[in-house]
């Protein structure tokens, strides 16, 4: 074991995101080898397609490693009962509890933060992915500043595409679904 977890960042539909810290760093150097990790538990991945889809996952966020506004994966790591994810730590919370606690956004706001949203979808759609999943819970300030750097998260159900290619499954979070889609 390289890191040591500390508390729950979060849980999705797989897995559990936790602060951790790599192992046998000096205190000065803790600040800067801080990360999260999502842990998936092999128990909850429910036959092969479930297996892919998190490959598939680390894969497209190792094809958009160092990216803008899309989280960096450190590394990823298995073992007999999980897989886990060291990812980039954002500190700044997700754009969803922002957007609550600060009630209002100005029209200059509002577009710095839009510009960063389709920034990143631009460069998945260059490199031919799609993020199938995009919504504010899903968006992270790297830091508490006000003026952060807003990052892209859980690429867990993206997918490669081809061009003129045609999905029909439904994919997403309910609240999030177009319409026309449901």
């Amino acid at each position: 074991q390289l890191y040591d977890t500390g508390k729950e960042l979060g849980r999705g539909t797989f897995g559990t995101t936790y602060v951790c810290t790599k192992k046998g760093v000096s205190a000065e150097e803790r600040a800067k080898h801080t990360y999260a990790v999502k842990v998936i538990l092999k128990s909850s991945l429910q036959g092969e397609g479930d297996i892919d889809d998190v490959k598939r996952e680390v894969k497209i966020m190792e094809l958009l490693k160092n990216k803008s506004h899309v989280v960096l994966l450190e590394g990823a790591f298995e073992d007999k009962t999980s897989i886990k994810m060291i990812l980039e730590l954002c500190a700044g919370g997700e754009l969803f509890e922002r957007i609550i606690s600060k009630k209002h956004y100005s029209e200059k706001d509002a577009s710095k933060i839009v510009r960063q949203m389709l920034e990143v979808v631009g460069a998945c759609h260059v490199n031919g992915i799609i993020h199938r999943d995009l919504k504010p819970e899903n968006f992270l300030f790297a830091t508490q500043d006000e003026d952060s750097p807003l990052k892209v998260t859980d690429f867990g159900l993206s997918t490669f595409y081809r061009h003129g290619q045609r999905f029909t499954e439904v994919v997403g979070s309910a609240y999030y679904i177009a319409p026309e889609v449901l």
